[in-house]
């Protein structure tokens, strides 16, 4: 049976709660599609994603499905997650402004632009899991879980508070982010920080659609 260990784990109910959840996830890169394999293994059975990249070969060290070099990422993930919805569409400021976030449960930011991050925390705090920073590093024990105002040593993280701030919103709503310190000064990336990022991403939704749910 394919949930049956989840049936055990979560028990009858909240397992129900799971799979009526509806969660939209923004970016299906090297966290993203970590994301969405969690949540879809979990059973929750209404995700959407949006990405707008193909893959290509520098992909392959970090991101699920990234072997279909030169195919569209949501065509790919659609065809490895049958039943997923998806959005091939590029993220930028329009998009977050015009786009209805209302009917989801929770939203996952594992996109990539500091502005659109910041957007969308703008726009639906109150149901967001934004990762933040996981380039760079390789000690996936270093992950932590917290509100935005409590991260330190990110740049990203310090980006965005100081953006926040600026733009006067102080409402709180949790991130996924790892305090150690940059380990090469490019873009490089490990699969085991990026991977796990994307878990504990999967995790915190599903502690929140349990605790909300009740």
């Amino acid at each position: 049976m394919r949930f049956e260990r989840c049936r055990m784990l979560f028990g009858e109910e909240n397992f129900e709660k799971l799979q009526n959840a509806k969660i939209l996830i923004l970016g299906v890169g090297g966290v993203g599609s970590y994301a969405l394999d969690c949540l879809y293994r979990s059973g929750v059975n209404d995700i959407t994603i949006l990405d707008f990249d193909v893959y290509d070969e520098s992909n392959q060290n970090r991101q699920i499905g990234s072997e279909a070099v030169g195919m569209v990422k949501v065509d790919r993930l659609q065809e490895l997650y049958p039943g997923i919805k998806t959005i091939n569409q590029r993220m930028n400021m329009v998009w977050v402004a015009e786009f209805d976030f209302s009917s989801f449960d929770l939203v996952i930011d594992a996109a990539d632009s500091t502005m659109v991050k910041i957007e969308v925390a703008k726009k639906c705090h109150k149901k967001l899991i934004m990762a933040l920073g996981s380039a760079k590093r390789y000690d996936a024990s270093k992950i932590e879980v917290a509100s935005i105002w409590d991260t330190y040593n990110d740049k990203l993280a310090r980006k965005i508070r100081n953006e926040l701030r600026r733009a006067k919103f102080d409402k709180n709503f949790t991130v996924v982010f790892s305090p150690e310190d940059d380990k090469c000064k490019e873009k490089g990336s490990c699969v085991a920080v990026t991977g796990a990022v994307g878990l504990t991403v999967c995790s915190e939704a599903i502690k929140k659609i349990l605790n909300n749910a009740k």
